[in-house]
This record gives C-alpha cells, sequence and structure tokens, in this order.
C-alpha cells in the first residue's frame, strides 16, 4: 500500500480543492478576493557543448523567472487594491509615485474545507503591473463587476512554520 498523501490526517485521501483561500498584504486580509492566479516559475536553459564532444548539446539551468499573479474581487468599497495601484502610478505625476512603499510581501492562504490554514506562500517584494478598477459594463449582463490586478513578483517560497491541520 502507498504511503499517505497526508502524515498527519492519514485518514485522508483527497487533495485540498482550489475554492477556500485568502490572501494578506501589509498584516490584514484582502476582502473579497475570488480568484488567484497561479504561483509558477520557469527556469532558462543554457545549451553549451565541450570542445572535445562537439556532437552532444548540454543544457544548463540559467535564469529563474516568476509570472505574475492575478488577482480578482467584485468591486465594492474596500480601497485596498485601488491604494496599492496608485503607488505605482499617481494622477499627480511621477513625483506622487511612492518608491518607498510600492513594493510589498504578500501572503497567499490555501485553507481545508473546515476553513483551516493547510498551505501558506510567501511572495516578495511584489508590484502591481495593472490594475482593472472597474470592468465593461453592459446592461444586458447579469453578472458582478470585477476589479482586477496583477501583481509581479521576484520569488515565492512555501511557509513551512504552516503544519499540515489535524482534521476531526
Amino acid at each position: 500500500m502507498a504511503a499517505p498523501q497526508f502524515p498527519v490526517n492519514v485518514h485522508r485521501f483527497d487533495p485540498y480543492k482550489n475554492m477556500k483561500f485568502r490572501i494578506k498584504w501589509d498584516g490584514k486580509y484582502v476582502a473579497g478576493v475570488s480568484k488567484i492566479g497561479a504561483l509558477k516559475r520557469s527556469n532558462d536553459t543554457v545549451t553549451h557543448r565541450e570542445g572535445g564532444d562537439p556532437s552532444h548539446a548540454r543544457q544548463s539551468p540559467s535564469t529563474t523567472k516568476y509570472e505574475p499573479i492575478t488577482l480578482d474581487r467584485g468591486v465594492t468599497h474596500d480601497p485596498e487594491f485601488e491604494k496599492w495601484a496608485n503607488l505605482v502610478f499617481n494622477i499627480q505625476g511621477d513625483a506622487a509615485m511612492s518608491l518607498k512603499n510600492f513594493r510589498k510581501d504578500i501572503i497567499i492562504e490555501l485553507l481545508n474545507e473546515a476553513g483551516q490554514i493547510a498551505k501558506a506562500y510567501k511572495v516578495y517584494r511584489c508590484w502591481v503591473s495593472e490594475y482593472v478598477a472597474l470592468p465593461e459594463l453592459d446592461s444586458n449582463a447579469h453578472a458582478v463587476a470585477i476589479e482586477h490586478m496583477v501583481i509581479q513578483n521576484e520569488g515565492w517560497e512555501r511557509d513551512t512554520d504552516i503544519p499540515e491541520p489535524t482534521e476531526t
């Protein structure tokens, strides 16, 4: 029999669902986030050959790239998305841009079905590269207005201080 996938909850067979999560920056949870894009990284490769073996190319890892993360939420009066986006661009001009505060470290938490933190990731030196304050409006649509943000980042890692929660 295969080893259990969940060392603490050996009775569990199902992987975690992707529908319960939270995001935190500036030490507080951000309200209403309904979708967070994937945490994805890739490595460029360097191809090289040795002089004594010219017929075989070898490949080595090179630069690591971290993909942008998208955030979506329904439009509300909570100002957090707009406040952060305005730190990179300010209508008052470049002098009003906050060079000190426009980058943030964020935490993304994946919750189990009972709402316990199952895994968490720290994402470093994030900044807003795209912001949609108000989507296209359509009087014939029956949908929630979605605020959208794309954040660039310089890496992420799993928070290993978060243990597997004990499920009852």
